[in-house]
Parts: C-alpha cells; structure tokens; sequence
C-alpha cells in the first residue's frame, strides 16, 4: 500500500485556514474592486515561448516544465541528438516539453491583452487572484505553490497610477492590520548608476546581484559583482552609491545621466500625487531595491512587515512590483505601457498567523448547530434549519439523534459558536435552547429570537 505524501513546496489547507485566506482575498478584492479595477482570469498552463526569457535568468531556471504528451523519443532522436549529446538540458527542453506552469501573473496578462487588445478600453485596469508555481528550495515563507493578487493598469504612462497602486498597498495592509514598510525605486536611476559606473552592457548583472543584498549582504555582493566580471572601480562606484538615501544627493552623483536624472524626476512626480493622502503605513526610497525581473523599467516597489513593530518575525516581501514599459511588445503590441503590483498571499497569511492578526471571524466556518433529542425532533429541526438558513446563518443538523454527549462533542471539533437543542418539550412549546458555546449560557428562545441573538 501506498503512503499517501505531498511533493516539497506544497500543502493541504484545512477548513479554518481556507477560510482564514478567503478572508485576505475578500479583504484585497473589495479594495481592488473600488479603485475601479475589473477581474480576470488565464490558465494554469502557458506555451514555454510566452514564459521564457521575462524573468531574467534566475527566474527561468524556477520554470515548471510540462513534458509534451505521447511518446516524444523519435522526434527527439531526429531533432535533439545534438543537445543529447552534449548533454545540453536547457536545449534538450524545447524538444520535450513545450508547456510550463505560470511563474507569475504579469507575464500571462500581458500575454491577454495582446491577445485580447480589440475587446478591451484602455487604460485596462484588472486585478487577478489565481496560484503561481516556481521550482524553488522551499523554506519559511517561500513555497513552490502559492497564491498571488495583483492588480495593474496598462496603456498609459501616468504616474498618478503609481500613486494609485501603492495608496492600494497601504489601504490595504491597514485593512489586514499589518503594519508594513513600503519601499519605492525606479529602474531608470539604477540604470543611471551602472552608466555613471561605466558598465551600461553590465546593466542586469548588477541589478541581479543588487537584487540579493537582503540575503547575502554588502560583501555578498561585492563578490556577484566580481563574478559577474564588473571592474573594481565599478564595483567602488556602485557600492558607494547604494549607501545613499536621499533624492538630493543621488541627484548629483548623477547629474551627468540623463536616464538617471529621469528616474529622480518621476520619484519626485509620484509624490506629488501619493503625497495628497495621508499614510497609514511608511514608504521610504530605498535605492537597493533593484526586483530582479528583468521588465521592469521605471518606478519599482517592494513592501514588507514593519520590523520595528514584529522585532521577532523573520519573512521576506510580501508585495512589490512596478512599472514595465515594453512587456507587450514580446507579442507583437509597441507602446503599452504598463504598471501592477501583487500581494504575497501566502506570506501574509503567516504573518498575520503569528502575530494574531487576524479577527475572530476570520476562521468561523459552521455558525450553528441544532441538536434532535428523537426521530420526531430531527424532522422538526430540520424544517427549522430552513428557515435559519434562509436568514443567511450558516447552519447544520447533527445527521441523526443520537446521544447528547456525541453530538455536543460533535460541535465542539467542527468549533460552532452556537448549538440549537430540539426536544419534546422545545417543540411543544417552540421555546428552543440556545447554548453559547464560549460561554456555556444557555436561553429559550424562539425561532425568530434565536436568528436575531446569532445574527447581531
């Protein structure tokens, strides 16, 4: 017999939990909902050709591969000897899988929209709440399946949308009650940096191994940058400059960029539109945030727990994204501009797990359950059942009257804030017994009252 198992990076959700992030998910859908963003959806599978080369050459080596049905070993005898011969995997795969799971949900939607352009008003605003699968180590906070909600705007270059997302972000965190630290760069002055820096054709090295400083720190680094073939002086220059933190001084280190001086330009643009409304949550300019994907091209964002509020709580970002001015074009679309940003679902949910964060309500499934004492109370609690149902009580009926004590047990395992007991007597009178589970006071009630005392 076979034990049952789950591959790494994957997990079952029980009732509470599902319930616990479809309380996440319908706290973000109703905020997205109301900046006027419209949802939808695109499958699981996407061909490798849309997939590959977006993410940069860490995130495609993360690519789930899907091998090609039937019996792929003739054609790749005839077309991929050569990568077999040489043992070439990266070339090797194109003959035997052409399908992979998503990595994300930005490339599939611009995939859409290409696809989709005739149908749609632009500017197109759209949020989407769908899993993602990376081939990555799994460790806390980080899963091979996970669920990610983004929201974007794409076909215009207004920064107001900038604003807009990242106000979305702190709506957001303050809805869920976590406070958070949003940090906010943009790709042009990094760009700016590797030019001042004289490495422009280095531009994504640097950014890849900037992109690592959380997890390798400053002399980490400094190596990435040596392995990757970028000069000392360089290296000085750039290490140099990622100490900075205000505008004004970073301004000056680049005054002879122009892509530099307009990465500035649109920070200090976005702020005169973010700055209209007061913050729940800090957003500082962090010029180390690089976001390792390779299309982003302006303004870029990454947010995480407060560490000043969790001292204690170890876990990465749990939102980021930004602008990507050329995404589309991979499809054959020029000029759609274009700017989201996703929510880590799953490593919110661990958050707010362990900092109890979220409300009581959040994980209650079964509201109420009635309890029969005989054949003749069971029927009369079922037509009872209809009716609480009917005023929107989420309620059950134990399946038969059996004993009292199992039933209560029963009740306490599914974690009902509320039983309903059914006897003779009840009936006759219509006068049920309600019975406050956390509290163990119990009334008589009738039908009406009973579904007044639940439902306030």
């Amino acid at each position: 017999m076979m034990k049952p198992s789950l591959p790494k990076g994957v997990r079952d959700f029980d009732p509470k939990t599902v319930q616990k992030r479809n309380y996440i998910f319908d706290t973000l859908r109703n905020i997205f909902t109301k900046y006027g963003y419209q949802p939808i959806e695109t499958p699981v599978v996407e061909k490798l050709s849309t997939l590959t080369g977006k993410y940069g050459e860490e995130g495609d080596k993360l690519l789930f591969k899907i091998l090609n049905s039937g019996d792929y070993f003739n054609k790749l005898k005839a077309e991929g000897s050569e990568a077999l011969e040489n043992k070439d995997s990266q070339k090797l795969t194109k003959h035997i899988a052409e399908k992979g799971l998503r990595y994300d949900l930005t490339v599939p939607f611009a995939r859409y929209v290409v696809m989709h352009q005739n149908d749609i008003s632009f500017p197109f605003k759209r949020y989407q709440i769908q899993p993602v699968w990376r081939a990555d180590r799994p460790q806390k906070g980080r899963y091979r399946e996970f669920y990610q909600c983004d929201v974007d705007v794409v076909g215009s270059n207004s920064l107001m949308y900038e604003a807009e997302l990242a106000q979305i972000f702190d709506e957001a965190f303050h809805k869920l009650n976590i406070k958070v630290e949003i940090r906010i760069n943009n790709r042009k002055i990094l760009q700016g940096l590797a030019e001042t820096a004289g490495i422009e054709d280095k531009f994504i090295d640097m950014t890849v191994a900037i992109d690592k400083l959380d997890k390798i720190g400053i002399d980490g680094v400094q190596r990435e940058l040596e392995n990757r073939g970028i000069a000392a002086t360089a290296i000085e220059s750039i290490l140099s400059a990622l100490q900075i933190k205000e505008l004004d001084k970073l301004s000056s280190l680049l005054a002879d960029s122009e892509v530099g001086q307009k990465g500035i330009e649109e920070l200090r643009s976005f702020h005169k539109y973010f700055d209209l409304k007061p913050m729940y949550n800090k957003i500082v300019f962090d010029i180390t945030l690089a976001r390792g994907l390779n299309y982003y091209t302006g303004c870029i964002f990454e947010v995480a727990h407060d560490a000043n509020v969790y001292p204690d709580q170890v876990m990465g970002s749990i939102g980021g994204g930004g602008r990507y001015d050329d995404l589309t074009s991979g499809f054959g679309l020029k000029d759609v501009s274009g700017v989201g940003v996703s929510f880590g679902a799953d490593r919110i949910y661990d958050v707010m797990e362990e900092q109890g964060l979220f409300p009581d309500h959040a994980g209650e499934g079964t509201k109420m359950l009635l309890v029969a004492l005989d054949e003749k109370a069971h029927q009369f609690a079922f037509e009872c059942l209809g009716k609480i149902r009917t005023e929107g009580i989420s309620a059950a009926l134990y399946p038969t009257p059996t004993k009292m004590k199992k039933q209560m047990k029963y009740a306490n395992d599914l974690g009902v804030p509320y039983v309903v007991i059914i006897g003779d007597e009840e009936m006759n009178s219509g006068q049920l017994v309600l019975k406050n589970m956390q509290t163990g006071d119990q009334d008589k009630l009738s039908i009406a009252d009973i579904i007044s005392t639940v439902n306030a």
